[in-house]
Protein backbone atom coordinates (compact mmCIF):
# COMPACT_ATOMS: atom_id res chain seq x y z
CA UNK A 1 0.00 0.00 0.00
CA UNK A 2 2.79 2.43 1.01
CA UNK A 3 4.40 1.56 -2.15
CA UNK A 4 1.58 2.13 -4.24
CA UNK A 5 1.18 5.70 -2.79
CA UNK A 6 4.70 6.46 -3.77
CA UNK A 7 4.28 5.52 -6.82
CA UNK A 8 1.26 7.67 -7.77
CA UNK A 9 3.15 10.50 -6.27
CA UNK A 10 6.21 10.02 -9.15
CA UNK A 11 3.66 9.05 -11.49
CA UNK A 12 2.04 12.38 -10.79
CA UNK A 13 6.02 14.30 -10.30
CA UNK A 14 6.52 12.59 -13.96
CA UNK A 15 3.15 14.19 -15.38
CA UNK A 16 3.68 17.64 -14.30
CA UNK A 17 7.29 17.42 -16.41
CA UNK A 18 5.47 16.10 -19.45
CA UNK A 19 2.31 18.88 -18.69
CA UNK A 20 5.50 21.38 -18.70
CA UNK A 21 6.98 20.88 -21.48
CA UNK A 22 10.14 19.80 -20.10
CA UNK A 23 10.15 16.38 -21.17
CA UNK A 24 9.24 16.73 -25.20
CA UNK A 25 7.84 14.41 -27.37
CA UNK A 26 10.92 12.05 -27.88
CA UNK A 27 12.80 12.81 -25.08
CA UNK A 28 14.60 10.43 -23.29
CA UNK A 29 14.04 9.89 -19.65
CA UNK A 30 17.18 10.17 -17.01
CA UNK A 31 18.52 6.74 -16.43
CA UNK A 32 16.20 4.77 -13.42
CA UNK A 33 18.36 5.37 -10.64
CA UNK A 34 19.10 9.21 -11.34
CA UNK A 35 15.47 9.50 -12.12
CA UNK A 36 14.44 7.83 -9.11
CA UNK A 37 16.71 9.96 -6.75
CA UNK A 38 15.74 13.28 -8.96
CA UNK A 39 11.89 12.02 -7.52
CA UNK A 40 13.35 11.05 -3.63
CA UNK A 41 11.68 7.04 -4.84
CA UNK A 42 13.16 3.45 -4.70
CA UNK A 43 13.76 2.07 -8.04
CA UNK A 44 10.64 -0.28 -7.71
CA UNK A 45 8.09 2.54 -6.84
CA UNK A 46 9.13 4.22 -10.01
CA UNK A 47 8.83 0.85 -12.07
CA UNK A 48 5.48 1.25 -11.33
CA UNK A 49 4.86 4.72 -12.13
CA UNK A 50 6.84 4.23 -15.66
CA UNK A 51 4.54 0.93 -16.40
CA UNK A 52 1.17 2.91 -15.16
CA UNK A 53 2.46 5.71 -17.65
CA UNK A 54 3.46 3.38 -20.17
CA UNK A 55 0.09 1.87 -20.16
CA UNK A 56 -1.56 5.06 -20.77
CA UNK A 57 0.66 5.24 -23.61
CA UNK A 58 3.04 8.37 -22.34
CA UNK A 59 6.09 6.68 -22.33
CA UNK A 60 7.40 4.09 -24.40
CA UNK A 61 10.43 1.81 -24.09
CA UNK A 62 13.16 1.06 -26.64
CA UNK A 63 15.19 -1.97 -26.48
CA UNK A 64 18.57 -0.76 -25.45
CA UNK A 65 18.01 2.69 -25.72
CA UNK A 66 15.78 3.49 -22.64
CA UNK A 67 12.30 4.97 -21.72
CA UNK A 68 11.06 7.71 -23.63
CA UNK A 69 8.10 10.23 -24.03
CA UNK A 70 5.75 9.83 -27.03
CA UNK A 71 3.69 11.83 -29.27
CA UNK A 72 0.57 11.23 -27.76
CA UNK A 73 0.26 14.54 -25.70
CA UNK A 74 1.18 16.55 -28.96
CA UNK A 75 -0.95 14.81 -31.12
CA UNK A 76 -4.12 14.89 -28.95
CA UNK A 77 -3.51 18.77 -29.68
CA UNK A 78 -2.10 18.91 -33.10
CA UNK A 79 -3.99 16.60 -34.97
CA UNK A 80 -5.73 17.65 -37.03
CA UNK A 81 -5.64 21.43 -36.82
CA UNK A 82 -1.83 21.20 -37.61
CA UNK A 83 -2.20 19.48 -41.44
CA UNK A 84 -6.04 21.64 -41.54
CA UNK A 85 -4.51 25.20 -40.72
CA UNK A 86 -1.22 24.39 -43.85
CA UNK A 87 -3.82 23.57 -45.78
CA UNK A 88 -6.69 26.03 -45.24
CA UNK A 89 -4.67 29.74 -44.83
CA UNK A 90 -8.72 31.36 -43.52
CA UNK A 91 -8.25 29.02 -40.31
CA UNK A 92 -5.30 31.39 -39.34
CA UNK A 93 -8.07 33.73 -38.23
CA UNK A 94 -9.16 31.64 -35.42
CA UNK A 95 -5.78 30.81 -34.98
CA UNK A 96 -4.83 34.39 -34.58
CA UNK A 97 -7.53 34.88 -32.02
CA UNK A 98 -6.48 31.95 -29.83
CA UNK A 99 -3.35 32.75 -29.79
CA UNK A 100 -3.90 36.66 -28.43
CA UNK A 101 -5.56 35.51 -25.53
CA UNK A 102 -2.64 32.67 -24.71
CA UNK A 103 0.34 34.15 -25.61
CA UNK A 104 -1.11 37.79 -24.43
CA UNK A 105 -1.29 35.92 -20.90
CA UNK A 106 2.02 33.95 -20.97
CA UNK A 107 3.31 37.56 -21.82
CA UNK A 108 1.73 39.10 -18.41
CA UNK A 109 3.30 36.35 -16.56
CA UNK A 110 6.60 36.21 -17.68
CA UNK A 111 6.68 39.58 -16.95
CA UNK A 112 5.89 38.72 -13.36
CA UNK A 113 7.70 35.64 -13.12
CA UNK A 114 11.14 35.46 -15.31
CA UNK A 115 13.90 34.47 -14.09
CA UNK A 116 17.34 35.69 -15.06
CA UNK A 117 17.63 32.31 -17.16
CA UNK A 118 14.22 32.95 -18.75
CA UNK A 119 15.43 36.79 -19.57
CA UNK A 120 18.47 35.31 -20.30
CA UNK A 121 17.22 32.93 -23.50
CA UNK A 122 14.33 35.28 -24.56
CA UNK A 123 17.53 37.82 -24.82
CA UNK A 124 19.37 35.65 -27.19
CA UNK A 125 16.87 34.56 -29.54
CA UNK A 126 15.22 38.65 -29.70
CA UNK A 127 18.98 38.95 -30.84
CA UNK A 128 18.31 36.46 -33.40
CA UNK A 129 15.21 38.10 -34.41
CA UNK A 130 17.07 41.01 -35.00
CA UNK A 131 19.72 40.13 -36.96
CA UNK A 132 17.08 38.18 -39.25
CA UNK A 133 15.53 41.23 -40.08
CA UNK A 134 18.74 43.29 -40.88
CA UNK A 135 19.57 40.91 -43.00
CA UNK A 136 16.11 39.90 -44.34
CA UNK A 137 16.62 36.16 -44.00
CA UNK A 138 13.18 34.98 -44.10
CA UNK A 139 14.10 30.90 -42.64
CA UNK A 140 15.93 33.00 -39.94
CA UNK A 141 13.00 35.22 -38.96
CA UNK A 142 10.55 32.56 -39.16
CA UNK A 143 12.70 30.22 -36.78
CA UNK A 144 13.74 33.34 -34.23
CA UNK A 145 10.14 34.03 -34.27
CA UNK A 146 8.49 31.24 -33.04
CA UNK A 147 11.25 30.55 -30.87
CA UNK A 148 10.76 34.24 -29.69
CA UNK A 149 7.27 33.25 -28.70
CA UNK A 150 8.21 29.63 -27.34
CA UNK A 151 10.87 31.23 -24.37
CA UNK A 152 8.13 33.39 -23.51
CA UNK A 153 5.45 30.91 -22.33
CA UNK A 154 8.25 28.75 -21.28
CA UNK A 155 9.37 32.10 -18.96
CA UNK A 156 5.39 32.13 -17.90
CA UNK A 157 6.13 29.26 -15.55
CA UNK A 158 2.59 28.41 -15.97
CA UNK A 159 1.90 24.36 -16.33
CA UNK A 160 -0.97 24.97 -18.75
CA UNK A 161 0.80 27.77 -20.77
CA UNK A 162 3.53 26.01 -21.06
CA UNK A 163 1.25 22.22 -21.79
CA UNK A 164 -0.58 24.21 -24.57
CA UNK A 165 2.22 25.93 -26.18
CA UNK A 166 3.93 22.95 -26.39
CA UNK A 167 1.43 21.24 -27.62
CA UNK A 168 0.31 23.74 -30.74
CA UNK A 169 4.20 24.37 -31.43
CA UNK A 170 4.50 22.58 -34.64
CA UNK A 171 1.50 24.28 -35.71
CA UNK A 172 2.54 27.69 -34.02
CA UNK A 173 5.45 27.77 -36.41
CA UNK A 174 3.29 26.66 -39.59
CA UNK A 175 1.13 29.62 -38.54
CA UNK A 176 3.56 32.31 -38.52
CA UNK A 177 5.38 31.47 -41.69
CA UNK A 178 2.19 31.63 -42.98
CA UNK A 179 1.78 34.98 -41.45
CA UNK A 180 5.07 36.37 -42.40
CA UNK A 181 4.98 35.18 -46.75
CA UNK A 182 2.18 37.98 -46.39
CA UNK A 183 4.17 40.49 -44.33
CA UNK A 184 7.30 40.40 -46.38
CA UNK A 185 7.00 44.84 -46.03
CA UNK A 186 6.43 44.77 -42.28
CA UNK A 187 9.78 43.67 -41.18
CA UNK A 188 10.53 47.02 -39.46
CA UNK A 189 7.07 47.49 -37.46
CA UNK A 190 7.51 43.71 -36.42
CA UNK A 191 10.64 44.44 -35.30
CA UNK A 192 9.19 47.28 -32.82
CA UNK A 193 6.69 45.24 -31.31
CA UNK A 194 9.19 42.33 -30.69
CA UNK A 195 10.89 45.17 -28.88
CA UNK A 196 8.12 46.57 -26.70
CA UNK A 197 7.16 43.16 -25.80
CA UNK A 198 10.37 41.89 -25.09
CA UNK A 199 11.19 45.09 -23.19
CA UNK A 200 8.24 44.85 -21.14
CA UNK A 201 9.07 41.43 -19.99
CA UNK A 202 12.62 42.14 -19.27
CA UNK A 203 11.52 45.81 -16.85
CA UNK A 204 8.96 43.64 -14.81
CA UNK A 205 5.81 45.13 -16.70
CA UNK A 206 2.74 42.62 -16.53
CA UNK A 207 -0.05 44.72 -18.19
CA UNK A 208 2.45 46.28 -20.70
CA UNK A 209 3.11 42.77 -21.58
CA UNK A 210 0.37 41.44 -22.27
CA UNK A 211 -0.58 44.70 -24.09
CA UNK A 212 2.19 44.76 -26.27
CA UNK A 213 1.77 41.20 -27.38
CA UNK A 214 -1.75 42.12 -28.24
CA UNK A 215 -1.27 45.05 -29.92
CA UNK A 216 1.61 42.34 -32.16
CA UNK A 217 -1.31 40.61 -32.62
CA UNK A 218 -3.88 42.97 -33.89
CA UNK A 219 -1.43 44.09 -36.02
CA UNK A 220 -0.21 41.09 -37.43
CA UNK A 221 -4.20 40.25 -37.77
CA UNK A 222 -4.81 44.05 -39.90
CA UNK A 223 -1.82 43.35 -42.20
CA UNK A 224 -3.33 40.06 -43.29
CA UNK A 225 -6.42 41.06 -43.97
CA UNK A 226 -4.63 44.14 -45.91
CA UNK A 227 -3.02 41.85 -47.80
CA UNK A 228 -5.87 39.00 -48.39
CA UNK A 229 -7.96 42.57 -49.88
CA UNK A 230 -5.75 43.57 -52.19
CA UNK A 231 -4.90 40.30 -53.62
CA UNK A 232 -8.63 39.91 -54.47
CA UNK A 233 -8.70 42.49 -56.64
CA UNK A 234 -11.61 45.45 -57.25
CA UNK A 235 -14.73 43.59 -57.09
CA UNK A 236 -17.21 43.98 -60.00
CA UNK A 237 -20.21 46.53 -59.43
Amino acid sequence: MVRSRVADQARRAIEVRLLDGLWGAGTRLPAERELAEMLGVSRASLREAVASLKARGMLESRRGSGVFVTERLQANIVSPWRQLVAEHPDLRWDTLEFRRELEGAAAYYAALRATEVDLARIESVFTRLCEAYEKGERAAEISADADFHEAIAEASHNSMFRFLHAGIVRMLREHISLNLIGMHDAAVDLRHQHQAIWDAIRFGQPDEARTAMQVHMDFTRSELVRHANASEGPRDA
